[in-house]
């Protein structure tokens, strides 16, 4: 059986001391992340086995957490530019999240014309939410517009971040912000959810890539902010299965709160247990027996 392949591609001082982003340094971190992906001599060709020139591509990003703890707006345009170069036109990708305040307290500027790159938030007027719910095992849910109408092809690029009640959120849930009603979800570890979630048509046939953004990582205490648990860790990982991409996130989590001398998570009974949920559904893999890391430091 084949391995599921994640690449970890480090770069040490791509953040500065003050916070910024060292942007061409991120580029080379997503150049190589793809070329590894594909073994591909250069990004263009790696990303044009995954979207084509009439794609309408949907960035998922997560901004809930605020400034300090959501995908930095230089990672979402970053990833946009190389789609650009790979062929796929500016007026066919959309970067986007929940709502327009999360996307500008987290510092974006909106931008909803149609003849270039849009950011914009499922709460612009004339986007909102599918009437009618789509209904798949435990799932019953309206679909952000962006997701149902206006993407065929979606990259989950998701903040990773201990979570206290799905143990981690990362790439696979990420697409809670694509519903209306995420609230109902969170029971039971958030198992099976997010995995039922990710399975419904909406999701599974339009996602095609998983970056999980590790610039900043919040290994306890989270989804919220607590600079005391913030680490910068200066990484992004690649993955076109979802599930192991979560899973090696999950193992960086644990590593970080193991060094910091904080317990487990599945000694706080919070393990993410939605991942062997999605296995047995056939979503991907999560155990280190069927991942190939790939890991490299630029």
């Amino acid at each position: 059986m084949a391995l599921s392949q994640v690449i970890i591609v480090r770069g040490k001082g791509v953040l500065a001391q003050d916070g910024g982003v060292d942007q061409k340094k991120l580029l080379r971190m997503y150049s190589r992340g793809f070329q590894l992906m594909h073994d591909s001599p250069n990004p263009k060709e790696s990303l044009r086995h995954l979207f084509r020139a009439d794609d309408r591509v949907g960035i998922k990003i997560n901004t809930i957490g605020g400034k300090k703890i959501s995908t930095r707006s230089e990672v979402s345009q970053s990833l946009a530019s190389l789609l650009v170069e790979s062929g796929v036109p500016d007026r066919g990708i959309v970067i986007w999240d929940r709502t327009n305040r999360e996307l500008r307290e987290a510092g974006y500027r909106l931008s909803m014309n149609r003849g270039t790159l849009k950011v914009l938030g499922t709460d612009t007027n004339s986007v909102g939410y599918n009437f009618d719910l789509v209904s798949h095992l435990n799932i019953g849910s309206r679909f952000s517009r962006i997701q149902t109408d206006t993407v065929t092809t979606s990259i989950s690029l998701a903040i990773l971040k201990d979570h206290g009640m799905a143990g981690i959120t990362a790439g696979m849930k990420n697409y809670f912000g694509a519903i209306h009603n995420p609230n109902k979800y969170h029971d039971a570890n958030c198992d099976p959810f997010v995995a039922e979630l990710f399975d419904t048509s909406p999701i599974k046939e339009k996602h095609r890539l998983s970056i999980l953004d590790c610039l900043v990582v919040q290994y306890h205490r989270g989804p919220a902010y607590h600079a005391r648990w913030a680490k910068k860790y200066e990484t992004l990982v690649f993955s076109l299965d979802p599930v192991a991409a979560d899973f090696v996130g999950w193992q960086l989590i644990e590593q970080l709160r193991a060094q910091d001398g904080l317990p487990s998570l599945e000694e706080e009974n919070r393990e993410p247990k939605y991942l062997q949920t999605a296995v047995k559904m056939g979503l991907g893999k999560a155990s280190s027996s069927e991942i190939k890391i790939i890991e490299e430091e630029i």
